[in-house]
């Protein structure tokens, strides 16, 4: 028995030490582990985790940079940074978003815009993010929010910047508007620039440089909660201002364009030949760009949209329109370099013209014709005959090369967004957009402007720079110079030069333009807009856009003030000045007007004397 009890002893004891030996190996493995675990955190990757760590109690927050100023090439300011002030909205601090926004609107305006721009802005914002509700509260608005504040946890008002453009409607169709910035266009745009920015240009200037004027995004560092809810700003990198950018538009001369059009609708484009700046650039009715500050409600955008006048339509940059008889001079060139003419030849201008083997007459705008013309007096007196042999003789592909040469029916390089190319028609052309074969009749009307030939104000403009600097072309542009916000240097904008137009020729240029000349004394079509000038010489030349189909054999016979206004000629008038050392050329459409002598060159005077007889251009000045 006592063997017994001393072998179940033994067993116990056996048992219970490998047990013990058993547990105290797990345990040893269990604290492997765990050493393990703490060694990789705490040594091996303790920089990883410790920037997380960090990075759940600080919060960058972007602050948006103060967008650059625009003035014109005085200093004129015309786009400004106004303070305002908006209502935000943390979502996360308000208990009842819904309830919240009804109450307010009882306190502030809040529009269906309001309410649509905020729940779009709310689907990808960041925690504890402020969203704008409303902009531009007013006083009275500001008092009554202040006086129930208490009542809406999460909702304040925070003073903002605010576009403004002190010119209104008179530089809208340069400067353009900025707008809210779509889903479309974010796609487009650098997230990390754009994060803390609402809006972006639109149209005009501030489109065509947004990068320039945006600047560039700075960032706060904020401590906060373990729910993100920020504490106290413990950084702050500051954000870089845009551009300011002074434009080569002469703010008074812009005036005298709209001032000179009256009650007309149009479009006014005053370039310097010297170098392609843009003085003046206006299109008539126009828009206020404010109304677009801080988001337009559909109506007042419909309201615009459905205006029978198209206030919002840029004549001067994609108004598509005939040239009419200011193609005249260009021609002239283009038939002096292949040799169809010499200015010393001559035809009879019976007042009517045949094609062989049609009985229909394409008649001169003059009653019983000009006699003998030759060149000079053809351009002079716009001789419609004397052109339709002209392009007769030259081909439509010889005036397609030619006339593409000064830029028209090419897209135009501008610096401005937009802008349309016009139409300089060829047989190629025609069977691309309209698969049919072209008519020698159609070559026979290109000489006078009309069929399918189409040109935009700025082009024509541009034109007839290259026409006054005898074929040297430069880039129509209207940035003149930029300035930096910081350092306060203002750095000019270099021309950019176009490959000039040739013409074989001896003099061909200096033919023309003495012709030119011709057209704003006494017998030339533009001799009543210029009587009693003498201050400098002008050269000039008339159109007269057809717009309602006369019947084929009786052009220029039907009375015009027999039919509705909107059926009437367009009047052009193109012009620069000094003729023999230009400094300002100039395109004038005047629609519906009638006669460009009578209606478009009488405007073209009043800018050019504006320009040239006041102070001319300026150095940009710093303000």
């Amino acid at each position: 028995m006592a063997r017994i009890r001393i072998r179940n002893e033994w067993l116990e004891q056996y048992l219970f030490r490998t047990r013990a030996l058993v547990v105290g190996v797990i345990a040893l493995l269990l604290f492997l582990v765990v050493a393990g675990r703490l060694v990789y955190l705490q040594v091996i990757n303790y920089s990883h985790f410790a920037t997380l760590a960090e990075g759940n109690r600080l919060r960058p927050v972007p602050v948006e940079a103060p967008r650059g100023l625009i003035f014109d090439r005085n200093g004129v300011p015309l786009a400004e940074n106004k303070p305002s002030y908006e209502l935000d909205v943390v979502p996360e601090q308000v208990p009842d978003l819904q309830a919240t926004l009804d109450a307010l609107g009882k306190v502030v305006q809040i529009r269906p815009g309001d309410l649509k721009r905020f729940n779009e802005l709310l689907k990808n914002k960041h925690p504890f993010q402020p969203l704008p509700l409303r902009t531009g509260l007013s006083d009275d608005e500001i008092a009554r929010f202040a006086a129930e504040r208490q009542d809406f946890p999460g909702v304040d008002i925070n003073a903002t910047l605010e576009r403004f453009y002190p010119q209104g409607q008179l530089t809208g169709a340069v400067v353009g508007y900025t707008g809210l910035v779509s889903p479309e266009e974010l796609q487009q745009l650098d997230p990390n620039q754009y994060i803390s920015t609402s809006k972006i240009g639109k149209t005009g200037v501030e489109a065509a440089y947004e990068k320039l004027l945006h600047g560039s995004v700075g960032m706060q560092q904020w401590e906060t909660t373990a729910e993100g809810r920020p504490v106290r700003q413990v950084g702050q990198t500051p954000p870089v201002p845009g551009s300011d950018l002074y434009l080569s538009i002469d703010i008074k001369l812009q005036q005298a364009a709209v001032k000179a059009l009256g009650d007309n609708y149009g479009a006014v484009v005053a370039i310097d030949p010297s170098n392609g700046e843009v003085l003046a650039l206006v299109s008539k009715p126009g828009f206020d760009p404010n109304q677009f500050v801080g988001g337009i409600e559909a109506d007042e955008y419909d309201a615009l949209q459905t205006d029978p006048s198209q206030p919002l339509f840029n004549r001067a940059l994609r108004g598509q329109y005939p040239p009419g008889s200011t193609v005249k001079p260009f021609l002239g060139l283009a038939a002096l370099n292949y040799g169809v003419v010499t200015p010393f030849s001559s035809l009879q201008c019976p007042g009517y013209f045949y094609l062989p083997g049609n009985p229909n007459p394409y008649r001169d705008w003059r009653k019983g014709g000009h006699g003998e013309t030759n060149l000079s007096k053809a351009i002079a007196q716009s001789c419609d005959v004397y052109f339709y042999t002209v392009a007769l003789k030259l081909g439509i592909d010889k005036v397609h090369d030619y006339l593409t040469q000064f830029g028209l029916g090419e897209p135009p390089e501008v610096d401005l967004v937009g802008a349309l190319s016009g139409v300089i028609p060829s047989p190629e052309w025609k069977r691309k957009t309209m698969r049919r074969p072209w008519y020698l009749g159609e070559t026979v009307i290109t000489g006078i402007g009309q069929g399918y030939m189409l040109v935009t104000p700025l082009q024509l403009a541009s034109a007839t720079a290259t026409l006054a600097m005898h074929g040297q072309r430069f880039a129509p542009h209207v940035l003149h110079s930029e300035g930096d916000p910081l350092s306060g240097v203002i750095s000019d904008t270099a021309a950019q030069s176009l490959p000039a137009v040739q013409n074989a020729y001896p003099n061909a240029w200096d033919i023309v333009v003495n012709a030119m000349t011709k057209v704003t004394l006494p017998g030339g079509t533009a001799q009543l807009a210029f009587s009693h000038h003498e201050d400098f010489p002008i050269a000039g030349k008339t159109g007269t856009a057809q717009v309602h189909a006369k019947r084929l054999g009786v052009m220029g016979e039907e009375d015009e003030s027999e039919l509705p206004k909107e059926f009437r000629d367009h009047a052009w008038f193109i012009a620069f000045a000094p003729a023999a050392a230009p400094r300002i050329a100039i395109a004038v459409l005047v629609e519906h007007g009638g006669g460009g002598g009578a209606v478009a060159a009488p405007v073209a005077r009043q800018v050019m004397d504006a320009y040239l007889q006041g102070q001319g251009t300026q150095a940009p000045a710093q303000p």
